[in-house]
């Protein structure tokens, strides 16, 4: 039997990402939904094939319903704390969208909530799942111990994007805006590779009105490890080409993981040796790049399923980690750039 979804906020990106996804897996089926305008809850219901009596003008309604065995959620962040106490109190597993909250008070709320129950409760981060992660991962032992690294997320404005027309993105309650609602994604990706970051240095810029806020940052970040590295990440410059890759500089050899759009496929090349004299050729990997939404829900069934909470990918302590960086980048950037520690749950 299929776990039975129950879809809480049914926008663009329910419609458009999530719904097809949950379609297109045998071990889901959309079976509810809900919105605070009822007219988008019906349009959606008709487009998931959900019945009419499954379609709800009431929060607490849909989480309650027996037939519903978890809920998706995607509503404006500022909301996550709120339907996650629902569905604690209705014993509902839950997955929100991301970033995890509006603000770290918000997110460490979640995490305590969560810590205190036993339900899986996941935040949608999907590039925690890229198959690049683990490619680069294999290949990280060649290159020695880690020195430092640079991690670059650039692109050009792109006014025909259609999530930039919605309110709570124009009008950001979420600190950062787009730099935590796109950013969550990138550090999602780089922690996960390289591990928690203990300090940042920032500074951040507006260039865009219709980002709300800040919308750019340049730093450079000190992790646990010790290692350090510099992260530029920001979609609100003129015309430039599309770049998102990570170089990783070791005691014996470097790798280059490049997932920038304009490539055929992600690609990792590692060369190997202590110094200039000792340098390898340069070995290249393709990577056939996984749905990440798929192994996302994939993932998220698995944990419901085994009733079991510890498998989920992206549990709300990661998730509040990568909101914090964002936090001490702002934070950093309002103090003229100065090192600031990343905080704790």
């Amino acid at each position: 039997m299929p776990l039975r979804v129950g879809i809480v906020g049914t926008g663009i990106f329910a419609t458009d990402s999530h719904l097809p996804v949950i379609q297109s897996l045998p071990e889901l089926k959309p079976s509810a939904a809900y919105n605070r305008t009822k007219s988008k809850a019906d349009a959606f219901a008709e487009k998931a094939s959900i019945e009419a009596a499954e379609v709800y003008e009431n929060l607490d309604d849909i989480v309650a319903s027996s037939k519903v065995d978890f809920i998706d959620a995607l509503l404006p962040v500022q909301n996550n704390v709120n339907v996650i106490r629902t569905a604690i109190k209705f014993n509902k597993p839950i997955v929100v969208e991301k970033p995890i909250a509006a603000n770290l008070s918000q997110a460490r709320e979640i995490v305590e909530l969560a810590e205190a129950s036993k339900l899986p409760i996941g935040i949608l981060e999907q590039w925690a799942f890229f198959n690049g992660i683990t490619e680069v991962k294999k290949v990280l032992p060649k290159i020695g111990d880690i020195i430092s690294f640079t991690y670059k997320a650039t692109g050009p404005w792109n006014p025909d994007n259609k999530y930039m027309a919605t309110p709570w993105r124009q009008n950001p309650e979420h600190i950062g805006g787009y730099l935590s609602d796109g950013g969550v994604h990138q550090l999602a990706l780089l922690t996960e590779i390289l591990g928690e970051v203990d300090t940042v240095s920032a500074q951040t810029k507006q260039v865009r009105e219709l980002s709300g806020t800040d919308d750019i940052l340049f730093s450079t970040f000190k992790l646990k490890s010790g290692a350090i590295g510099t992260f530029t990440y920001g979609s609100a410059f003129g015309a430039t080409d599309k770049s998102t890759s990570l170089t990783i500089y070791g005691t014996n050899g470097s790798i280059v993981y490049d997932f920038s759009p304009s490539l055929p496929k992600p690609t990792v090349t590692y060369q190997t040796g202590g110094n200039s004299k000792e340098a390898s050729e340069k070995t290249t990997i393709e990577i056939d790049e996984v749905n990440a939404l798929e192994e996302e829900f994939k993932n998220f069934a698995e944990a419901v399923k085994a009733k079991d909470k510890s498998l989920v990918r992206v549990p709300p302590a990661k998730a509040f980690h990568h909101l914090a960086i964002i936090a001490a980048a702002l934070e950093s950037s309002s103090n003229g750039g100065s090192s600031t520690k990343v905080e704790l749950p």
